[in-house]
């Protein structure tokens, strides 16, 4: 599970990913559940795989829900129930996939028996662009519209360096914690992810090679950006 993560600026978002801003609003930097962060979609409007940059509450509000504050944590959505959870099988099934532009997202690491934050970047300094589902929500009182994002996991029990991440459960076997990863989407895969049918799409929530992280403590990683 990833709960913090940092976004870049606006810039850049559109010179790496090739994206203009749909809606201009401001954004955290530190984001963490229920902020407003930029995601990057299909343009709902367009046939040739042009992207939109969108910005919304990180934390996916399904259309079933009475408010935009949930009481249940939504800004992770474990990649493996997608067809078959509420808050996620719509989305899913309409191929409302976005990537989440990130420098650098953290995670707990529990192996000194104490919750020890390490900063994970990438290996050869690009941004991370992390696989998610979109949602647009509108309150029927308002007729508030409210955009909002989800971020997928993965169980990485098996992989080298994210097993190593969160609190062992010491009720569970070693191949059996359900330790989490994001799901990284190359940049050559963008569109693919994007737009592709969702049987070729889904090919591509897998775990990364351990050799395209760069993983330290936070607190030897680089100061993080305030906010604006």
């Amino acid at each position: 599970m990833c709960t913090r993560y940092i976004s870049p600026e606006a810039g850049d978002i559109e010179r790496h990913w090739q994206v203009g801003a749909r809606n201009p609003l401001p954004w955290a930097r530190d984001m963490y559940p229920r902020y407003a962060g930029p995601f990057i979609r299909a343009a709902r409007d367009s046939v040739d795989h042009r992207r939109e940059l969108v910005v919304g509450q990180w934390a996916l509000v399904p259309w079933f829900a009475k408010s935009a504050k949930l009481s249940y944590p939504t800004c992770n959505a474990r990649s493996e129930e997608l067809q078959a959870k509420a808050s996620y099988k719509l989305p899913w099934a309409r191929g409302q996939r976005c990537i989440i532009p990130a420098l650098a997202f953290y995670e707990p690491n529990w192996e000194s028996g104490k919750h020890v934050p390490w900063c994970f970047t990438r290996s050869d300094g690009t941004p991370w662009g992390l696989a998610g589902l979109w949602n647009t929500w509108v309150d029927k009182a308002t007729g508030e519209v409210v955009e909002s994002y989800t971020m997928l996991t993965l169980n990485a029990d098996a992989h080298p360096l994210m097993k190593r991440m969160h609190k062992p459960d010491p009720k569970r076997g070693p191949d059996q914690q359900d330790k989490r990863s994001v799901v990284p989407i190359e940049p050559e895969d963008v569109d693919t992810w994007l737009g592709a049918p969702l049987e070729q799409a889904a090919q591509l929530v897998r775990l990364a090679p351990e050799d395209v992280f760069e993983a330290r403590p936070a607190a030897d990683a680089p100061s993080v950006p305030s906010q604006r």
